[in-house]
């Protein structure tokens, strides 16, 4: 399909996913979110791409929802916040549970600012990157009389605990990204000329590996809040019985025996 407001290249199993609104800082509105929704749902099913890289055309990542024009319509003549409840049931929130439970890692390669729903869409990621001169900003409370959306609720304190979860949310402050960094909120921060060299390196990295792993990976970890330690040991068991008779670990072990790296191709 012909895009207006992402762009996407896919090569050596990497598909690059950019946010192209650049004049509005890539800002959320209806149209990003269908396109995204429908690139994910179709990334998700090709066997030949096995990372996505997600970053953020122009000088920021994204700024949060398009509060100038959404682009979701009202026809029902809903108030306000029915209207905005409405845009987040059928957009947001959708778009928000594709990123977090897309299957194959995500590499998110945050440049510049990082606002709003941005945030959450950055921490969807399973490794963030950010350029040292990039920050991440939570206005929804202190600006605009709301609670933080599109995830950030349930990712910040998970990340970073408590106490800096409800400051970041109260005050409004910038995080740089650096900060952000130690705090254990994002992977790493990068010189902003190296961001997305590194950005693409790791993600040749990872496109590299044994893709169903890296699935299973990503469904104990996202299991573990809720378990037991019992069950998270059950689960675990469970995954390496299924994972021991794949391809994979065959050559894996071969790999490490020979003293050679694995060819998971």
């Amino acid at each position: 399909m012909a895009f207006t407001t992402i762009t996407l290249a896919i090569e050596g199993g990497v598909a690059e996913l950019t946010l192209n609104r650049p004049q509005a800082l890539n800002s959320i509105n209806k149209t990003l979110i269908d396109e995204t929704r429908v690139t994910l749902g179709d990334l998700a099913k090709d066997d030949a791409v096995r990372v996505v890289l997600l970053t953020g055309a122009g000088r920021g990542f994204c700024a949060g929802a398009d509060l100038a024009g959404s682009g979701f319509s009202n026809d029902a003549g809903r108030s306000v916040g029915e209207q905005t409840a409405h845009s987040m049931e059928i957009g947001y929130n959708p778009l928000a549970a594709d990123l977090g439970a897309f299957p194959k890692p995500v590499v998110v390669a945050v440049n510049g600012v990082c606002a709003g729903g941005g945030v959450g869409l950055a921490l969807a990621g399973d490794i963030v990157l950010a350029a040292k001169s990039a920050y991440f900003v939570q206005v929804f409370g202190p600006k605009l009389g709301l609670v933080p959306d599109v995830g950030v609720t349930w990712y910040t304190p998970r990340l970073v605990g408590r106490a800096r979860a409800r400051a970041l949310a109260l005050l409004g402050d910038r995080l740089p990204a650096p900060k952000a960094a130690e705090w254990g909120l994002i992977w790493e921060a990068v010189d902003d000329d190296k961001l997305m060299s590194e950005a693409r390196a790791l993600a040749a990295r990872l496109a590299k590996g044994p893709r169903r792993a890296f699935m299973k990976i990503k469904e104990v970890l996202d299991a573990s809040p809720n378990n037991s330690l019992e069950q998270q040991l059950d689960l675990e068991r469970i995954t390496q019985g299924e994972l021991g008779d794949l391809p994979e670990f065959v050559e894996g072990v071969s790999a490490f025996l020979q003293k050679r790296d694995p060819n998971f191709a």
